[in-house]
Parts: C-alpha cells; sequence; structure tokens
C-alpha cells in the first residue's frame, strides 16, 4: 500500500477499510466467526494484532499529528514478533535491580537480532544507561533485588 492512511477517510479500519484488515494467516474479518471458531477453524492466533494493522494505526495517529502514539504503535508492531512469555520475562528483567548489565544488553541484542525489533532493542539499551546511572543494575555477583526499594526514587531517579 504505497497511499497513508488518515483519520478522516480510513478509521476505524473495521468499517471503512474493512480490505486492509486481516490476520497473519490473510483471513478477512467476514472469514472470523462464531461458527468458524467453534469449528476450530479460526485459533487464538489468528484474532492477534498483526504487525501490519499497528502500522495502518501508527499511519492514522500520525495523519492526526499524533507522532508519540504512532512510535507506540511502530514499537508494538515490533513486539508481534516475540512470543508472549519472552515479553514477560523481558518486563520482569527490567526492573529495578533484577538484571547485570550484561544480560540487559544480551536482551537488546535479542531483541535486535533475533526478533528485528531495533526500535525496542534501543530503548532497552537506553534504560541500562539510565538503570547504570541511577544505581538500579543488579550486581553482577548478587542473587536479585534487594529487599526493600524505594520506588519513588526509581520513577524519578532522586
Amino acid at each position: 500500500m504505497a497511499e497513508k492512511l488518515h483519520y478522516q477517510q480510513d478509521y476505524p479500519l473495521s468499517e471503512k477499510r474493512r480490505d486492509l484488515v486481516k490476520t497473519l494467516s490473510d483471513k478477512t474479518l467476514d472469514e472470523i466467526t462464531l461458527d468458524a471458531v467453534m469449528n476450530g477453524e479460526i485459533t487464538s492466533d489468528e484474532i492477534r494484532i498483526t504487525p501490519a494493522i499497528l502500522e495502518y494505526q501508527a499511519q492514522i495517529n500520525e495523519s492526526i499529528n499524533r507522532p508519540q502514539l504512532a512510535a507506540n504503535m511502530r514499537r508494538a508492531a515490533e513486539l508481534t514478533r516475540v512470543p508472549d512469555d519472552r515479553v514477560l520475562e523481558i518486563y520482569n528483567a527490567l526492573r529495578p535491580h533484577v538484571s547485570t548489565k550484561d544480560e540487559l544488553l544480551a536482551i537488546a541484542d535479542e531483541l535486535e537480532n533475533q526478533y528485528e525489533a531495533k526500535v525496542n532493542a534501543g530503548f532497552i539499551r537506553e534504560a541500562v544507561e539510565v538503570y547504570e546511572k541511577r544505581g538500579r543494575l543488579k550486581e553482577q555477583d548478587s542473587e536479585g533485588p534487594p529487599v526493600e526499594t524505594d520506588v519513588q526514587s526509581d520513577i524519578t531517579g532522586e
């Protein structure tokens, strides 16, 4: 699709651009029915959001001057390639005092190289820099997070 989507002409996609709304296996909205679900023709993977739909949503947000939301949609599109359980593991690894610098950098490399999630990998690397400055990294020989953490200082950096 060469032309970018626009809020007034294309949103909501399910009403104005049904032709664009497809599953990963190219099923259309019309093919996703209760009967198809009950017959096993539609699985939970069929109704997951796709990178294409997230890109369309990003374009629509850009058309109404919401670049931050558009960027969020594109980051989410990258993460659709990462298995759900791995996303949760990464989320937990990002908690203060849980991971070492090397562990977080390895996650960034994994995201970039294995899942082509370059923007998210950049965020992990940025988190490493911030955690390092604020003393929020786990020590190399430490077993885990300290018993007490100051949540407010984790948020504000103070």
